[in-house]
């Protein structure tokens, strides 16, 4: 699976950071003009793979390049096709994502008696289907009164996650690995389960919940991580696997490296998304036990979760030293020289490479971009799309192009090299919309990726809330912050209609509301949920992210 560390603290800086480009030089036009190439070449990639996926692989869940034909790897719904659809978007073909959203309604069914993973029907499924569901009046579908509180896209994302409820079913509140989407768990089913299989939930399922009302998903989500938390060792750390009945740990080998890595991600990611202190600290908590007990100078190595020593005397991959070294907040320069040099079809390089280039406009990360864009091209491209590479070394091909490969490595590709797509909206341009609780503002940016590259816009949060409190509170604070800029009174212009949200601002008002707009701020202590090295210089999302300056 790709279930990824997409750079904890790489993350918290780019939000934190706000670096104008560098000083336009003699070779800037030549190298804008490169990454608009490199954007198209990427585009054409991406058709590539998805035109040859429905022509020879829908409605299986995935393509098989080298033999021109499909199979169900994951389960059996059309996988690649919601992997896909947040990307469409991304890269502006609203007629097409406008289209699939009809096929999927019509087709995708999830009452099936299929053995499912929870894991990847979660990141992959669920997280696909709310992803598209928050773009959906973006991409100019028109959306049911209520939205987006109510929609297909959200009941059908709500109908697969119920599916997964039965493996949560167990005395630790930990899930079973895979679950019968008909039947539920079966009889035989291992209870052993990798720890991101337990703890990469809380995106997914708190989203569901804010948007639904229907508190179980979060509460089961939350208290998955919290037996791991409970269950770590001593030393602070966790391990591979465990058995999600008795609580014992059944692969003792703690690190980052795969099976672990994403439940590191969605401490930081909850934390963000839901503004929960607890989380960043239990992150924070794993993030000393790690450097102390794993890390030797920039390496890191498989240790035993109860006595700190070394248990396989081997370094994680690339993939996993990357991860390590992106646990050091805001910094890039040996990310910089390590992926310099290698190169793998996993999409986590490129992810890195997308934050880091965000936040640091480093021209050396599009320059490794480019290398990507090369060496897929050259080693994975065949006739009926792109294969995974099973050896670097020889180069030779599997017969399986993953969805993640349209959902996770073409999407940060392509961001990298488009810098002004609406996914990096520094909160300067927004939409307002009616829903039975009032008014709510979407797509002002601060989105937060799945570990399977599906935005979640965070405002959106914060718009299905019977309770009125929290919206008060933050209107205030805004207010509050706003006045401290200029005397006139902050207004939300309300948003057209029309999908794209263009027009949701008069221009004079824009000027006004632009993120980019010098300002000074309220001085405050730091929270842990503050990249301490540097302060937030716009705001993210008007009724989603909450930060202000720190400094």
């Amino acid at each position: 699976a790709a279930s990824v560390l997409p750079w904890l603290w790489s993350l918290l800086c780019l939000w934190a950071l706000r670096l104008p480009a560098p000083p336009a030089g003699p070779g800037a036009a030549a190298r804008e003009l490169d990454v608009a190439s490199y954007r198209e070449r990427v585009r054409a990639m991406f058709y590539h793979a998805y035109e040859h996926y429905l022509e020879s692989a829908f409605p299986y869940d995935e393509l098989r390049p080298l033999t021109c034909d499909g199979q169900d790897t994951w389960g059996s719904f059309s996988l690649t096709l919601i992997d896909a659809l947040d990307t469409l978007l991304i890269l502006g073909n609203i007629s097409e994502f406008q289209r699939v959203v009809g096929v999927l309604q019509e087709g995708v069914d999830f009452d099936i008696d299929v053995n499912a993973s929870v894991f990847e029907t979660n990141i992959r499924v669920v997280g696909g289907l709310l992803s598209a569901h928050l773009l959906s009046k973006k991409a100019g579908v028109e959306v049911e009164v209520g939205w987006p509180c109510s929609g297909p896209l959200l009941r059908m994302a709500e109908e697969a996650a119920r599916k997964l409820l039965p493996a949560f079913q167990t005395p630790t509140g930990m899930p079973y690995g895979t679950v019968n989407l008909l039947h539920g768990v079966n009889p035989g089913e291992t209870p052993v389960t990798c720890i991101a299989g337990i703890g990469t939930f809380i995106v997914e399922f708190a989203t569901l919940s804010h948007l639904t009302g229907d508190p179980v998903f979060e509460d089961i989500a939350r208290k998955a991580l919290k037996a791991l938390w409970k269950n770590r060792s001593d030393i602070g750390l966790v391990g591979n696997h465990i058995d999600v009945i008795t609580a014992k740990w059944v692969a003792q080998d703690a690190g980052i490296g795969a099976g672990v890595d994403s439940y590191f991600e969605y401490l930081v990611k909850g934390a963000i998304l839901l503004q929960d202190e607890e989380l960043m600290s239990m992150f924070l908590e794993y993030n000393k036990a790690i450097k102390n007990y794993t890390k030797f100078d920039d390496w890191y190595l498989w240790v035993q979760m109860y006595k700190g020593t070394v248990s396989m005397p081997v370094f994680h991959s690339v993939l996993k030293v990357v991860k390590g070294i992106s646990l050091l907040p805001c910094v890039h320069g040996l990310l910089i020289l390590m992926l310099a040099n290698v190169w793998g079809f996993f999409a986590e390089l490129i992810e890195s490479a997308m934050y880091l280039y965000r936040a640091t406009r480093d021209p050396t990360l599009l320059e490794l971009g480019r290398d990507a864009v090369e060496s897929i091209e050259k080693i994975s491209k065949v006739d009926c799309g792109f294969a995974t590479i099973k050896d670097l070394r020889d180069h030779r091909l599997d017969n399986r192009m993953e969805s993640f490969f349209l959902a996770e490595t073409i999407k940060y590709l392509y961001l990298l090299f488009d810098p002004d797509n609406f996914i990096h909206n520094d909160g300067s341009d927004f939409d307002v919309v009616i829903t039975p609780y009032g008014e709510c503002v979407l797509n002002a940016g601060g989105y937060i990726f799945n570990t399977e590259a599906h935005p979640i816009d965070p405002a959106a949060l914060h718009c299905c809330r019977k309770r009125k409190e929290e919206q008060w509170e933050v209107e205030d604070m805004m207010r509050e912050f706003y006045s401290l800029k200029k005397p006139k009174k902050f207004t939300l212009k309300r948003a057209s209609t029309h999908g794209e949200g263009e027009g949701a601002k008069d221009p004079e008002d824009a000027s006004s509301e632009k993120g980019g707009e010098k300002r000074n701020s309220k001085k405050s202590s730091h929270s842990l949920l503050s990249c301490p090295s540097q302060s937030f210089n716009s705001k993210l999302a008007v009724l989603g992210q909450v930060f202000l300056d720190n400094t």
